[in-house]
């Protein structure tokens, strides 16, 4: 009966605690949140609220609840070294250290880690600490992506023809972005289709999870400001219809080698999550960029569908003997809608704006999953927050139905909130399959 430390207050924390709660070890959750997640809170044994920031607060709680071992589920801890902090106190955790989570909290260490072993995956990039050199670099490009040099909770990067059309307008956000911080990247950009592959890593075995895409944009259409993702959906074969077989390979070699690469660098084992990001085009797959931890909403397709005990991959990974383990998923399809307060993403003066802070509530939501992310539970019932407030997941056989429990699911929320009606629907998923027939040729 382990002893399990569970830091993070999101959705996909929620998740994470389910998987947890699933084990047959029967194993006691203790959860370190910024703010009280009810879902996680319902399966916790304790909680404590605090900052992530506070590594004494964080290592005291797991002390005093003789913590076996940690999981850690957002970037900021990661980079504020909890897992550097917890070692200390003799705790292992699943999440890597803050020298390796650069893989997310430096977008530079990953391009030049990538460039420097020869991985394939990297696009045409350059990294400027100062404006000198940028507008010559700009224009060597045909599509041009900027990206300042750290954490930007998935809304930082800036794309040509969303987020600027010329290369002026370009230069000028270089000018900005250099102001506030002290690098950016800039890289060509790429035709083509995104997806998500979350990998489990030990260090040295890499073990691919069933392929998600994500939609950032706001709106139907893919319209809209970039979030930090308004749903997403996996299919039954694990895979994406826009993908060839290669294009997975790809992608998990490209990992593989990059968790060696680390190593090299490092001296260092990467133990947690390695997400990337990646985008197929007509010459093959291309990496966008790492994370050090599972995707939100991402998490919340993959956990559901684990037949394999969660806390049993966890002591593997931390072991570093994750090839001695068979991970297996269920053949099913799942589609993510994320609720949200009705001003997300618009700008402070809108009149939707005020929807943040308002009271929801929560019916029933039939067969579809519920994972609480960003909302307040106080004595009157739940408040939403200024951010995404609660994830509704549906699993079946077929993409079709499990799109039709989420949609169900989603109704049952009611309140000041907008969803996505269109993730998950064959028009949307046909878009893409179009887009790469006609990139590829076809």
């Amino acid at each position: 009966m382990p002893n399990i430390l569970l830091v993070g207050n999101g959705a996909r924390e929620h998740a994470l605690a389910e998987a947890i709660s699933r084990s047959e070890q029967k194993p006691l959750l203790f959860s370190f949140m910024k703010t009280n997640n009810p879902g996680i809170a319902s399966l916790s044994e304790k909680i404590k609220l605090g900052s992530y920031a506070d590594l004494e607060a964080i290592t005291g709680f797991a002390a005093e609840n003789k913590i076996t071992f940690a999981v850690i589920g957002p970037e900021d801890p990661l980079n504020n070294g909890i897992v550097d902090a917890l070692a200390k106190i003799g705790i292992p955790a699943v999440g890597p250290t803050k020298s390796l989570a650069r893989l997310e909290t430096s977008k530079s260490f990953t391009r030049n880690l990538v460039s420097k072993y020869n991985i394939p995956g990297n696009p045409q990039f350059k990294v400027f600490k100062e404006i000198d050199g940028v507008e010559a670099f700009l224009d060597q490009l045909e599509g041009i992506v900027i990206k300042p040099d750290g954490l930007t909770g998935g809304k930082g990067v800036l794309v040509q023809g969303d987020h600027f059309s010329t290369k002026q307008e370009a230069l000028n956000l270089c000018k900005q972005i250099l102001a506030e911080s002290s690098s950016l990247i800039v890289e060509e950009k790429f035709d083509g289709e995104e997806f998500s592959l979350q990998c489990l890593c030990d260090g040295k075995t890499v073990v691919g999870t069933p392929l998600v895409q994500d939609h950032k944009r706001r709106f139907e259409g893919d319209k809209g400001p970039n979030t930090g993702g308004m749903g997403s959906y996996s299919l039954p074969d694990h895979s994406m219809p826009f993908l060839k077989p290669k294009d997975l390979e790809d992608g998990l070699e490209i990992t593989r080698q990059v968790a060696a690469a680390l190593w090299k660098e490092t001296g260092s084992l990467y133990k947690g999550v390695m997400y990337g990001g990646f985008i197929a085009t007509k010459n093959g797959v291309k990496l966008l960029e790492y994370n050090a931890r599972f995707g939100d909403p991402e998490a919340m397709n993959i956990l559901p569908l684990l037949k394999t005990d969660f806390v049993e991959i966890c002591r593997h990974i931390i072991a570093g003997t994750l090839d001695k383990l068979k991970i297996e998923f269920e053949p099913k399809a799942t589609v993510c809608k994320y609720v949200v307060p009705k001003g997300y993403g618009l700008p402070a003066d809108h009149p939707d704006a005020a929807s943040s802070r308002a009271k929801i509530e929560v019916g029933d939501v039939g067969k579809a999953r519920l994972y609480y992310s960003s909302v307040d539970k106080k004595e009157d019932g739940l408040y939403l927050s200024s951010s995404r407030a609660i994830g509704i997941v549906g699993i079946a056989n077929t993409l079709e139905k499990a799109c039709k429990i989420a949609e169900e699911g989603v109704k049952a929320v009611s309140g000041p909130v907008a969803y996505r009606t269109d993730i998950g629907t064959d028009a949307l998923i046909q878009k893409r399959i179009d887009h790469m027939k006609k990139i590829r040729k076809e």
